[in-house]
């Protein structure tokens, strides 16, 4: 049974620790652990992977609903852990997955599913205010990413992402209700343990592409070639 904090100790609780103090060991380069690539592809070779796990247990409901871009029915899944503190993770959203998202996603060729892996108390922070956005979980995340510096690496996080927050619509006391909602909290951190355990997460981003196991800010190329591989 988990003990709830006092709301108050919980929002400030949650930038207590700069998240720049865990990145180094928590989120991963391009290629991090991965062999050099040799299968061909239209894109280039293909990254090997680091393994894989059951499609069907990947897919199971966890502790929170996925979030998902893309049609149900596309032939290729990429399940993504990621964190809002990882610049390799940032690196991802704002450079490649525009691309892939235009190439892959809107095309019905390809759909994304993206998990909280949260490796300090901002990114737990993050994760929780774009889970609070509902239906615009997504943009949210992505002003989040596109503003990481802004949030990540300043003193005062909480009125930074009050002020990000603001523009996603948030009032002051949204903000607060959301960052001081405890099951919320617990859940975040029960997908990243879920990640952890059944799935042998341990750094940001991994992707699970059809059940294979990549690490590391893909650039284009890469996922493209393993995208294509799997049509």
């Amino acid at each position: 049974m988990t003990t709830g904090l006092p709301r108050r100790q919980l929002l400030t609780g949650l930038f207590a620790i700069p998240a720049v103090a865990v990145l180094a060991a928590a989120c991963g380069d391009s290629g991090s652990g991965q062999a050099s690539a040799t299968t061909p592809s239209a894109s280039g070779p293909v990254p090997p992977s680091l393994g894989s796990v059951d499609m069907d247990v990947l897919l199971e409901e966890g502790a929170l609903p996925d979030r998902v871009l893309g049609e149900e029915d596309a032939p290729v899944t990429i399940v993504e852990y990621l964190s809002l503190t990882c610049i390799h993770c940032a690196n991802f959203h704002n450079n490649t997955l525009p691309t892939i998202k235009e190439r892959f996603i809107d095309t019905g060729q390809a759909r994304l599913i993206t998990r909280e892996f949260p490796f300090d108390p901002r990114a737990e922070a993050g994760a929780m205010l774009s889970r609070c956005a509902d239906s615009r979980y997504h943009a949210m995340m992505d002003v989040l990413f596109r503003q990481r510096d802004n949030w990540v690496q300043v003193e005062n996080a909480r009125d930074a992402l009050l002020q990000i927050s603001r523009v996603a619509g948030f009032s002051q006391e949204s903000f607060e209700a959301c960052l001081t909602d405890q099951q919320l909290l617990n859940d975040v951190r029960a997908v990243r343990a879920r990640g952890q355990e059944d799935f042998g997460v341990d750094s940001t981003p991994t992707f699970f592409i059809n059940g294979n196991k990549y690490s590391g800010a893909l650039s284009v190329d890469e996922m493209s070639a393993i995208i294509e591989s799997h049509l």
